[in-house]
């Protein structure tokens, strides 16, 4: 890791202003993201503006769920619903106490947790 960037705007807002930052200081030659599960409509934002970017600049994007870096831990769904993997299976579970859900990005790109399989991880069914 060379630096960290963040931003409290919304994904939308941020995803743009953040990769133009990154493109004027640096050569960029693959994309990692994390595709899942979680917000869906952030998920989704950062999905296509990330596939566009891919296929307009001639990189490769790739995704990794974000159990690979939050210790395995769950993750916030809706009300007290949390995302878990078990076994490589993601599913929902009902938490009633609040449940550490901090992430961390590590120092050097573990290659193995990605896969060119990119597409987002839409756990939940469309309402």
């Amino acid at each position: 890791m060379i630096e960290t960037i963040s931003s409290d705007q919304k994904t939308s807002t941020a995803l743009p202003k953040i990769f133009k930052e990154i493109e004027s200081r640096f050569d960029v030659q693959n994309l990692y993201y994390v595709k899942g599960p979680g917000s869906f409509m952030a998920i989704k934002v950062a999905y296509i503006f990330l596939k566009s970017t891919a296929i307009c600049k001639g990189v490769e994007l790739f995704g990794a769920d974000g159990f690979a870096f939050n210790g395995n831990r769950p993750i916030k769904s809706i009300a007290n619903r949390y995302f878990m993997k078990e076994n490589g299976k993601i599913s929902q579970i009902n938490i009633d106490q609040a449940v550490d859900e901090s992430f961390a990005l590590p120092k050097v790109i573990d290659h193995t947790l990605f896969d060119k399989e990119s597409e987002p991880l839409y756990i939940l069914p469309a309402v």
